[in-house]
């Protein structure tokens, strides 16, 4: 597919409320990057994650124990990736690069290559938000179908129910499937042309999936034995994998978010960019500080996509500032009053489209 454009002629919307967000920074003298409570939180979960690692692999708790604390370093370890990682990797984590850097390379502890992350998130999915074709996160086929322009399936009459099994399979499949396709194919994402990686990057991706697969396989089968072993680390790729597919998808997969084509002639979205990322995104629980907390703001996705160089911990402020401008602007505002409301509605999307 041919690159697209967005009808930014002028971008009325967006200049209105850029001049809102930066006189916010500059009258209260406030950074854009993370403080030190994010660095603070960061810290707890790293500490946290390490922790539950020590206690599952040296001590050799017994396995009720075993499996809970599993599930807890699951959870650990997606939540140190929406925090630490997703921040570092949009380079809003600190105003210090090279703590951007760290922050972002905590993707390849965790088993992941940040260098393809950047490409498929950052460039693809932050700029065509639920775009068929271009937006590899809700390229899913045939596996589910997210929206009208993908191809039904007997199948996907039952994706509201097989989803929990497939959302938690996804962390093993991007390691080890995945991120092993980006390197052989040198495409990033599907559609993108062949590109040689440099020999860092070479060194890079073997030396950190060796690494996580002797941190996570190799040590653990050595303390605790193969069968243990294995069953603790499917219960901590499931964990996270659930958990990071679930949040995901109820910012863009859910009833009230849009999925627009360009059109086939000027092949352009008819909306200017800012407008495209509201329309195909939705908040939740952003009254809730524990889930922000948790999620790394995430759940204020809209302020996300509209500012990704922002760290999460400013979201609550600068909601404001855009729930305003659209209201002056008629734009819908997309946002769920809790986290179960924007659950129930991507369940009910997804069985809508199983069954249209």
């Amino acid at each position: 597919m041919s690159k697209i454009s967005f009808n930014n002629r002028n971008s009325p919307f967006f200049k209105v409320l850029k001049e809102k967000v930066d006189s916010y920074f500059v009258n209260n003298n406030i950074h854009t990057a993370g403080n030190r409570r994010l660095l603070f939180k960061s810290l707890l979960q790293i500490s946290s994650a390490m922790a539950l690692y020590i206690v599952l692999v040296f001590f050799n708790p017994g396995s009720l124990v075993s499996l809970l604390l599993s599930s807890l370093l699951g959870f650990n370890l997606a939540v140190i990736g929406f925090n630490v990682m997703h921040e570092g990797g949009h380079q809003s984590f600190s105003k210090h690069r090279w703590l951007n850097q760290a922050s972002a390379y905590s993707l390849n502890i965790l088993g992941g290559n940040v260098y393809f992350w950047k490409i498929k998130h950052n460039i693809n999915h932050h700029t065509y938000t639920n775009i068929e074709g271009l937006d590899m996160d809700i390229d899913v086929q045939p596996f589910m179908r997210l929206h009208e322009q993908q191809p039904r399936y007997w199948f996907h009459r039952f994706q509201h129910v097989y989803w929990l099994v497939l959302y938690s399979f996804s962390y093993l499949a991007w390691i080890f499937y995945d991120d092993f396709e980006k390197y052989f194919t040198g495409k990033a994402v599907a559609i993108a042309e062949k590109r040689n990686l440099a020999p860092k990057e070479h060194l890079i991706f073997w030396l950190t999936k060796i690494g996580y697969v002797s941190l996570f396989i190799v040590i653990p089968i050595v303390m605790v034995g193969l069968v243990k072993a294995l069953i603790g680390f499917s219960i901590i790729t499931f964990v996270c994998g659930l958990f990071i597919s679930i949040v995901f998808q109820l910012a863009h997969v859910v009833e009230s978010t849009q999925f627009p084509s360009p059109s086939e002639e000027s092949n352009k979205m008819e909306t200017e960019w800012a407008i495209h990322q509201i329309n195909t995104t939705a908040n939740f629980a952003t009254k809730n500080k524990f889930i922000s907390w948790l999620l790394g703001g995430l759940n204020f996705q809209v302020e996300h996509h509209l500012f990704p160089k922002i760290s999460h911990v400013h979201y609550p402020q600068i909601s404001k500032l855009v729930k305003e401008t659209c209201q002056e602007f008629n734009i819908t505002y997309l946002e769920y009053p809790s986290l179960i409301k924007a659950f129930y509605s991507h369940l009910l999307h997804i069985k809508k489209l199983g069954h249209a």
